[in-house]
Parts: structure tokens; C-alpha cells; sequence
């Protein structure tokens, strides 16, 4: 595919740098290769998509069977020649990551790079969210995205390979109703720092990427008022919603030899619009004073009979 069609990522990138393997071995496929928890959602996909165009083969992870092998094979229409597989595991599963991992390698040859992209979100303040609500999304972002890395770390260790995971900017300031995720992504977070650390001397890195308010996503059908496009010059600092595919540019430069020598990092993509606290552009104080509920919001959860 030429620079110039490309629609997964900017077109600075030299095609096929993922075509090619770090450690040439006659018995391995010269091609990298990723595993991804949770790559249906716009981000995530895009993610693949981009990796896939430029050269990688890929596994993708998902709960649901009918649509993690559907969009494998969406995927793998993207380049000729390419392979990408769909294995539904659920994350919270260590024992089903395992064999996913082991069918990877299996089918593919090699393991070179994890993405932990597996998330859960919703709006509720914590008097409107129920403690299996919480539970439930710590279990999913931040017990998932350890067994998604601990099912890999004997793949890695040969492959001198990369680890990324999905982060937000929420927990950098408090941000009403997202208490739940706010402490999900800062021990992800943390968990990538001490990957940094212990596996940096089998070659292997680990960083995070948060994205901010990115247009045309699930995120933002759910958990903002549809006006905010048009309020996005007062909320972001750049003065847009980002795009998808500027998040697939972030992954491109961790995973390419660019980003070699980065490592415990968290690269934020979101225009500056952690630094204004405001990126869901919801009304304050009303938003927390009215029971917690906001009005034209999809994901917003409700307790009638909460009381503030």
C-alpha cells in the first residue's frame, strides 16, 4: 500500500519496517509479530491496522468468538500475504491467555510484540457505583492487562520484544465519575514502570499510551454530550478532537527501532487536554450536585435513590 492511501497512520512511515525480524534466524518468518487483548474497539483497531499494513502478522484477543475472528479477517485483508488471528479468551483468564499465547506462537513463529488494550468505562459518581461495578473494571484493565503479560513473558524474553498498554490521562487530575478508571489506569501505569525495570535486562521495554478525546470512538459516543466536537477549541488546547490513527503513530514509534532506548514512559496523545482538566466538557459543579447524573450523557450510570 502507498504512503499516500494509507489510512491507519500518518504517512511518514517507510512501509514494511515491521517486515522484517530483529534477529535473523533461516528457521523463524521474517515478519514481526504482536498479540493484542481487545482490538475491536476504534483505537485498538486502528493500532493493528497499522502494524498489519506495515508488515506484522498479529493475534488479537478477544471475549466474543464471532467478533474477534471476524475482525481478524477484516485485518488481514490489509496486506497481501498477511496473518492475523482471532482468539476469543477472556482476559481475566490467565489459564485461556496461555493457550492463546502458545497458539500464537504455534501458528506464527514468534512473539515480538504485547499490546494490552483491554478497558471497560463507564459515568458514575462513587456514590452511584456499586462495588462490583469497580471491581469489574479493575478486573478487566488491570488484572487483564497483567495476565496478558505474564502469558507473554517466556515469548519475550526470546524476541528482546515490547510491551505497550493502553492508558488514559484521567488519574492525572480528579476526574468526576471516573474514580473506577482513574484507578484502574494509574496501576496500570505502575505496572508498566515496574516492567521497565525487572525486564529491561532481558531487552524488553515497557511503556503506556494515553489517549485523550478522540474523535469518531466509542468513548466518545458514550462518555461525553454530543456537543462536545463543537466545544473541543475550548477544552483542548490544540483545538480539536484527536484522530485514531495519531494513536497508531504513538504505537509505530514505541515498536519501530526509534523507540529502542524508551522505556517506563507514558506517551500522551491528547492535544493538551489533561493540562485544562475538562476533556469530557461536562459542567461543574453541577455535574456532581444534581445525584450525579448528566443529562444527553449514553454511558452514564443512575441510582435513583442516590443521595449526595
Amino acid at each position: 500500500m502507498s504512503a499516500t492511501n494509507r489510512r491507519h497512520m500518518s504517512p511518514i512511515w517507510a512501509p514494511g519496517i515491521f517486515g522484517a525480524s530483529k534477529h535473523h534466524d533461516s528457521t523463524r518468518p521474517l515478519r514481526y509479530t504482536l498479540t493484542f487483548s481487545s482490538p475491536t474497539g476504534s483505537i485498538c483497531s486502528t493500532q493493528v491496522a497499522a502494524l498489519v499494513e506495515l508488515g506484522a502478522n498479529a493475534s488479537i484477543i478477544g471475549r466474543r468468538k464471532d467478533v474477534t475472528e471476524a475482525k481478524a479477517a477484516e485485518l488481514q485483508t490489509l496486506r497481501r500475504g498477511s496473518k492475523v488471528l482471532g482468539i476469543s479468551a477472556d482476559v481475566r483468564d490467565y489459564s485461556a491467555l496461555v493457550a492463546a499465547v502458545k497458539r500464537t506462537v504455534e501458528e506464527l513463529g514468534r512473539l515480538d510484540y504485547v499490546i494490552c488494550g483491554a478497558a471497560g468505562n463507564f459515568l458514575a459518581t462513587v456514590d452511584n457505583l456499586s462495588t462490583n461495578a469497580f471491581k469489574a473494571v479493575i478486573d478487566i484493565d488491570v488484572l487483564g492487562s497483567y495476565n496478558t503479560v505474564k502469558a507473554s513473558l517466556e515469548e519475550l524474553k526470546k524476541t528482546r520484544g515490547k510491551i505497550i498498554f493502553v492508558s488514559a490521562t484521567l488519574h492525572y487530575t480528579g476526574s468526576p465519575f471516573q474514580a473506577h478508571v482513574s484507578a484502574a489506569k494509574a496501576a496500570v501505569d505502575a505496572l508498566s514502570g515496574v516492567l521497565c525495570v525487572e525486564l529491561g535486562p532481558y531487552g524488553i521495554t515497557s511503556n503506556c499510551i494515553a489517549p485523550g478525546p478522540i474523535a469518531g470512538t466509542e468513548g466518545m459516543a458514550r462518555l461525553s454530550r454530543p456537543e462536545i466536537a463543537s466545544e473541543a477549541e475550548r477544552v483542548v488546547p490544540i483545538q480539536r478532537l484527536g484522530r485514531a490513527h495519531e494513536i497508531a503513530d504513538a504505537t509505530i514509534y514505541l515498536l519501530s527501532p526509534a523507540g529502542d532506548y524508551v522505556s517506563g514512559d507514558v506517551i500522551v496523545v491528547d492535544g493538551g487536554a489533561w493540562h485544562r482538566q475538562g476533556a469530557l466538557a461536562l459542567p461543574y459543579p453541577e455535574c456532581v450536585t444534581r445525584k450525579g447524573v448528566v443529562e444527553g450523557v449514553k454511558g452514564m450510570k443512575r441510582v435513583k435513590d442516590s443521595k449526595l
